[in-house]
């Protein structure tokens, strides 16, 4: 079947999907490592290593809500539940029967209803969530100075809790760039910046 291409991701928008993907496989291998899981770079270097790359994911992530806001992005992140079922029954289903996505590409929409869902959720709460307990974290010596009294043990709970979800949804999202019509279609399209659309979906 012909196909066509069309160019739905923008330069920064390339970079800081790649910047992020890098800042998270880091902080996911330090932050289980000053847990004790295993060694690598040794706890000292883990820390710096960690709570440098956290710093930068920071300024990154403001940079990316910026960016989003001031360029309109934000309308593909809008949710919606016109059509979720379909896509639902889409990947429960009717990818495995070679059925035409529900929801196609397009310059109006970049992502299906339950991308939005999941991407407004990881921006709006699970990203703010792990910078907040991490921040607490990273200040444990100061909070007497803040007259904070909460236990280590917990805050320590919740941000490898948000971690572990941070690495389900992103074994998932690895997961789902091999979906496309070619195993390496939606991964090109991030280095490209063009999708590849069937000619019946422009």
């Amino acid at each position: 079947m012909s196909s066509t291409k069309l160019y739905l991701y923008t330069r920064f928008e390339r970079f800081w999907h790649w910047a992020q993907a890098t800042l998270i496989i880091i902080l996911l291998v330090t932050g289980f490592e000053v847990h004790g899981t295993f060694t690598l770079f040794g706890f000292g270097s883990a820390v710096e290593i960690h709570n440098f790359c956290a710093w930068t994911w920071l300024v990154l992530y403001a940079f990316i809500v910026f960016w989003i806001i001031t360029t309109g992005e934000w309308r593909h992140y809008v949710p919606t539940f016109v059509k979720m079922f379909e896509v639902i029954q889409y990947y429960v289903s009717g990818i495995f029967k070679g059925e035409p996505h529900p929801v196609p590409k397009s310059e109006r929409v970049k992502h299906n209803p339950l991308q939005r869902i999941t991407y407004l959720g990881i921006v709006s709460v699970l990203v703010p969530f792990q910078i907040i307990t991490g921040f607490m974290y990273y200040l444990y010596n100061d909070w007497p100075t803040f007259g904070w009294a909460f236990d280590l043990s917990t805050i320590a709970i919740l941000h490898t809790v948000g971690a572990f979800a941070m690495l389900v949804f992103f074994v998932v999202h690895v997961y789902m760039t091999t979906t496309g019509h070619h195993p390496f279609s939606h991964i090109k399209a991030m280095v490209t910046g063009y999708e590849e659309l069937e000619a019946e979906n422009k």
